[in-house]
């Protein structure tokens, strides 16, 4: 698809100053009294434009196709009548060697079915009532303060017992009042997410991604997390209710972030910059080869096991993901980003994007997966956004895979046990995350702190399997723990959907599933029954009382490794199960004990009144009971977390 001669030349500084363009423009612009067009293709002969009446590639209803006019920088401009809004459009480029390419706009806002056409959209029809008041509810929170929960947009509403009536769609999240069963007893949706105490819903990818046929009806069996970048700029139409009209995904999108925003949750939006489903991707037709690490042999980086790492080094590579992210922060008003295998991404890209997010002053913050990968960027000298280089970055937080790990056993490895599990080879590593500052960070708002999410086995899943003979009652005690850590150690929360409710993942045959990615609903859904169990309602209560309590006390969400240093005390007591330590709050001191034996254990602690807000049963914001110490210690039950409160003496 690529010609070798220029992919020799791509990552070189003479073609960057020939080529590199600055414009804000490229895309589509409606102007005053025209449409104007601008695609960036510097090998290309010649471009044409091609206009059509429905979003329908299968449908040969081409209305107009014109030459565009070829401008410095290799971008090519093309201008038409106003009155093709509404309609959707390719570009054809033409190549030496007789190579022909029609394609979608890279910079499509919005199209028809599969995103195959571009949707020729004046997005300031698609606002809903108010837009131009909408704000983020939790702008001045930091990053420490939030608390988010990850959420796939179909296995919210997927359970016909969910009450929610727009099923796997955008507006299902708009839908308040609903409850299991519609009975109205328990509720599902916007309601549960806020009586749990979530600021921010992180959602898997809502820009149009592949796999799915967006022509084809709802279908409970096919099913894909999105993790397959087909148009950047585009939303999914899988999850609108009519994929044909683009501007149906695009209105029907900023209801369901309006209406989010209007109940107190922010959004973030999982992004996945670091390569596309296939090298069929837009970019890719308009200047083959330039978009993808490719060595001189022909061989695509791997890094990100999809087969094609984007050269986020190369100017314009750099540039569309710049572009691409502060887009969809001005027009969708979105909160935050999550960045898939960011340590794929070079840091100058990232730290690009924090200046410009931060110019928009909404609170918009950043975080991703920066695991140390293996990729070959196209220039020399290309610092990587992973946790190694995290001292590169401005203001950036990375997942904390070590607590993750620590917490339920390796993620590699189903069989073993972690520390909630009595496996005290990680009682160091689960010491070190607790204070936001594992070795990698410099602080804990570098830290996103979590047990579980979307990919490898559920929490409760893994415990199960690391434990094929535990009981459910000790499975729920190891989850509760577990809970705790994530949930009161320094740094930011992130809880995946559903493990407050003890989600599983099984399948037809009984299995459980590691990855669900191309699994059915019926194995993805939130199955809103589990909260008719006495014992899961326990666990849910469990965890909006932590989350309770972490609100309360700052202390907990210190933001820099200073108040760490000067507030956290450990408790020493060269115990491998028992990790203790006391946070200065004022005049209090916060007391935070985990114990992950299956015996009793004892805290070396002398006070006369411990006031008891977490326990192996309880958490919350009111008192459970006072205790106070025999003979300077403090009994922690077995497999539990204690947290008290007692004054400075």
């Amino acid at each position: 698809m690529y010609n070798k001669k220029w992919l020799k030349n791509y990552s070189t500084k003479a073609f960057e100053d020939k080529y590199t363009y600055q414009g804000n423009d490229l895309g589509l612009t409606i102007c005053k009294d025209h449409l104007c067009f601008k695609l960036w293709s510097p090998y290309a002969l010649r471009v044409n434009l091609n206009i059509y009446e429905t979003g329908d590639y299968n449908k040969n209803d081409l209305i107009t196709s014109f030459e565009m006019v070829k401008e410095e920088k290799g971008v090519f401009t093309g201008k038409t009548s106003k009155d093709y809004v509404g309609k959707y459009y390719t570009y054809t480029v033409y190549f030496e060697d007789e190579q022909v390419n029609e394609f979608c706009d890279p910079y499509a806002r919005s199209g028809g079915i599969n995103g195959k056409r571009g949707m020729i959209i004046n997005l300031k029809e698609t606002n809903p009532k108010g837009w131009d008041k909408d704000v983020n509810p939790n702008k001045d929170l930091d990053v420490c303060d939030t608390v988010i929960y990850e959420l796939h947009i179909r296995d919210f509403s997927a359970d016909i017992r969910s009450g929610i009536k727009n099923t796997g769609k955008y507006l299902g999240l708009t839908e308040s009042g609903t409850s299991l069963d519609g009975k109205g007893d328990i509720s599902t949706g916007i309601d549960y997410i806020k009586e749990l105490g979530v600021t921010h819903i992180h959602f898997l990818p809502i820009y149009d991604y592949g796999f799915l046929d967006e022509s084809e009806a709802y279908n409970r069996d096919k099913y894909n997390w999105g993790y397959d970048p087909v148009n950047y700029n585009m939303p999914e139409g899988s999850y609108c209710t009519n994929p044909r009209d683009g501007m149906c995904r695009v209105k029907e999108l900023k209801e369901m972030i309006k209406s989010l925003h209007d109940n107190g949750i922010s959004v973030i939006m999982d992004v996945v910059y670091n390569h596309t489903f296939d090298e069929e991707f837009p970019f890719n037709k308009a200047v083959p080869g330039y978009f993808y690490r490719i060595d001189k042999n022909g061989n695509y980086s791997n890094g990100s096991a999809c087969g094609n790492d984007t050269a986020s080094e190369r100017s314009m590579v750099s540039k569309f993901i710049v572009d691409s992210v502060e887009y969809w922060a001005k027009e969708y008003h979105i909160d935050g980003f999550r960045f898939d295998l960011v340590g794929l991404i070079d840091v100058e890209t990232i730290n690009r994007i924090q200046e410009k997010v931060d110019a928009l002053d909404r609170g918009i913050f950043l975080y991703g997966e920066g695991w140390m990968l293996d990729t070959k960027p196209t220039k020399r000298g290309v610092v990587l956004a992973n946790q190694k280089n995290i001292n590169h970055l401005n203001d950036f937080a990375m997942f904390n895979d070590g607590l993750r790990d620590a917490l339920k056993g390796s993620v590699f490895d189903k069989k073993e046990k972690g520390y909630i599990s009595g496996n005290k080879k990680y009682t160091k590593e689960v010491r070190k995350s607790v204070t936001g500052l594992p070795k990698w960070s410099r602080r804990p708002a570098d830290v996103v702190n979590y047990t579980s999410c979307h990919d490898n086995y559920t929490l409760y899943d893994k415990i199960q399997m690391g434990n094929p003979d535990i009981t459910r009652e000790n499975a729920i005690k190891e989850n509760k723990l577990a809970a705790a850590i994530v949930t009161l150690s320094e740094g930011i929360l992130l809880l995946h959907a559903g493990e407050e409710i003890l989600r599983e993942k099984i399948n037809d045959k009984g299995e459980y599933v590691s990855d669900s990615v191309w699994s059915s609903d019926d194995v993805n859904e939130i199955k809103w029954e589990n909260l008719l169990k006495n014992d899961v309602k326990e666990v849910y209560d469990y965890y909006k009382g932590l989350i309770a309590f972490r609100k309360a006390h700052p202390s907990i969400r210190f933001h820099n490794k200073n108040d760490v240093d000067k507030n956290i005390e450990f408790i020493d007591d060269n115990d491998n199960y028992l990790i203790a330590y006391t946070i200065k709050e004022g005049k209090n001191n916060i007391v935070i004990a985990y114990n992950s034996s299956k015996r009793a254990k004892n805290m070396k602690l002398n006070v006369d009144k411990l006031l008891i807000y977490v326990n192996e049963k309880k958490a919350g914001t009111d008192v459970i009971e006072s205790i106070s110490s025999n003979n300077g210690v403090v009994k922690v039950p077995a497999c539990s977390c204690l947290v008290g409160i007692y004054k400075n003496k």
